[in-house]
C-alpha cells in the first residue's frame, strides 16, 4: 500500500471519482437514511482507509487536501501542518524513526493536479463528535462542515487584506 500513497495523483483521481459517485447517491441516502447507510458504509471505509492511510476514522476526512496523507497519524494529531519539531532529516520529534507526516503530505501534494493547492488551506479543527462515523456520509449530508455549537467557524473569521498599514499593540 506505500507505492499507492507514495502516487497520490492515482489516489486523487480515485477519490474524484468516488466522490462524484457518493454525492450523486446522497438523495438516495436520504430516503434510506443517514444513519442506517452510515452503518453500512462505516466498516468498508474503515477498512479500506485503514490498510491504504492508516486512517484513524476521524469523520471528516481531509486526505485530498493533504497530499492523500492522513494528518491524525501524526502523533500529536496534528491537522494543520508540522508541530515545529520537525527535525532536520525532515523526520518527527516525538518518533524519530518515523518521517513527519506534514513533511511527507507537502511532498506528495506536490504531485496533485486539482487538490494540491488545498495543502495551503487551514483546516477547520476536527470535530471529536464524528470521530468513528463515515467520512463519506459525513460529506454528503454536510455533518463535516458543521460547526458544533460555541466554536468559530473559519467562514467567520476576518482575513485581513495585505497592503494596508493595520495599527499595531504598544
Amino acid at each position: 500500500m506505500r507505492w499507492l500513497q507514495n502516487h497520490p495523483k492515482t489516489l486523487e483521481s480515485m477519490y474524484g471519482s468516488t466522490k462524484w459517485l457518493i454525492k450523486k447517491m446522497g438523495p438516495m441516502f436520504e430516503k434510506i437514511g443517514n444513519e442506517k447507510v452510515d452503518r453500512w458504509f462505516r466498516k468498508p471505509e474503515e477498512w479500506s482507509k485503514q490498510a491504504m492511510f492508516d486512517c484513524q476514522m476521524c469523520g471528516q476526512c481531509v486526505l485530498h487536501s493533504t497530499g492523500m496523507t492522513c494528518p491524525m497519524t501524526c502523533p500529536k494529531n496534528l491537522r494543520n501542518g508540522p508541530c515545529g519539531g520537525v527535525r532536520q532529516n525532515g523526520h518527527c520529534e516525538v518518533k524519530p524513526d518515523m518521517k513527519c507526516i506534514w513533511v511527507e503530505a507537502f511532498e506528495r501534494s506536490t504531485q496533485m493536479g486539482t487538490w494540491g493547492a488545498d495543502m495551503m488551506m487551514i483546516q477547520p479543527p476536527v470535530n471529536r463528535q464524528l470521530e468513528g462515523s463515515s467520512a463519506w456520509v459525513n460529506m454528503v449530508t454536510g455533518a463535516d462542515q458543521d460547526v458544533p455549537t460555541g466554536w468559530i467557524g473559519l467562514n467567520t473569521i476576518t482575513v485581513l487584506p495585505k497592503g494596508i498599514d493595520y495599527p499595531t499593540a504598544k
